[in-house]
């Protein structure tokens, strides 16, 4: 089986780094028009650098997708560019804690306008375009959280479980004009979050110890890699995947229900920890 995504027209948010950024190479490499956005100026026009290099064309622009009118302008861009969007990935958006004692409303509001806003106002500026060729694919990057409600970090939780409420709901409603919206819900992908975890630990724990504790839930042992989300963003593109809307898939390395023990492990964890600097 062969994947040709030669001169699909892609646009790919948050992709600066990590998924977004391995996504975004994957598109390239398969001699796709790849444009992507992010925030910061500089660091997404060095990855417009880097797509050039496989991609058939590149857009590389700063957008905050909490503004409507820069997430309008940028897709206007695409379009007068290439003709038309086939491909969008909603990637934008990142975790955040807090429980029922530390968050404000306005914290979950402010998560929600990056997160499942950013992620409709793409898809709100996109579907047109589709609509007029009859074709299109949505790919929304989201996170088991949003399945699998854990008991805390209720914005991640609140906030993925919309993102995939709307991407059921769209991938239902679009179907009838040939645009398939599907939801990948990550587990542990290591995007370098990992390291920053392990050191909030402290001295005296090793990594091989952190990582025993964080992939106890994991029935596959491992964490995943931002290339193991890439794959199955080229697969829903591709024509192999012309029957499948609305749905879900985990990419997880097996992990269900069992997210929702992992602040307990990592409480344990901490506890021995503390017992051993004692």
């Amino acid at each position: 089986m062969q994947i040709d995504l030669t001169g699909k027209r892609v646009i790919v948010t948050g992709a600066s780094r990590g998924i977004g950024k391995a996504i975004a190479m994957a598109f390239a490499a398969e001699g796709a028009c790849v444009a992507v956005c992010a925030r910061n100026e500089d660091v997404i026009q060095a990855i417009g650098s880097e797509l050039s290099r496989s991609a058939k064309a590149v857009i590389a622009r700063s957008v905050d997708v909490t503004n409507s009118e820069q997430v309008k302008t940028f897709v206007a861009e695409v379009v007068d560019a290439w003709g038309s969007v086939d491909v969008l990935v909603n990637n934008a958006g990142q975790g955040k804690g807090g429980n029922l004692d530390t968050l404000s409303p306005e914290d979950i509001l402010e998560h929600a306008n990056v997160l499942q806003m950013g992620h409709f106002r793409f898809t709100q500026a996109v579907v047109p375009h589709m609509r007029a060729q009859r074709w299109g694919r949505i790919i929304e990057i989201n996170a088991l959280a949003g399945v699998f409600p854990t008991p805390e970090g209720i914005p991640s939780v609140v906030n993925r479980a919309s993102c995939h409420a709307l991407s059921k709901s769209l991938g239902m409603k679009l179907a009838e004009d040939n645009i398939l919206v599907n939801s990948l819900n990550m587990g542990w992908i290591d995007t370098g979050q990992w390291d920053r975890h392990y050191k909030e630990m402290g001295p005296g724990v090793t990594r091989e110890e952190f990582d025993a504790m964080a992939l106890k839930v994991v029935p596959l042992g491992r964490f995943g890699k931002p290339e193991d989300v890439a794959g199955m963003a080229l697969f829903l593109a591709s024509e192999f995947a012309s029957f499948i809307s609305a749905a879900s898939i985990d990419i997880a390395g097996g992990m269900q229900g069992q997210i929702t023990y992992y602040p307990t492990v990592k409480k344990d964890f901490s506890e021995m920890v503390k017992a051993r600097r004692s």
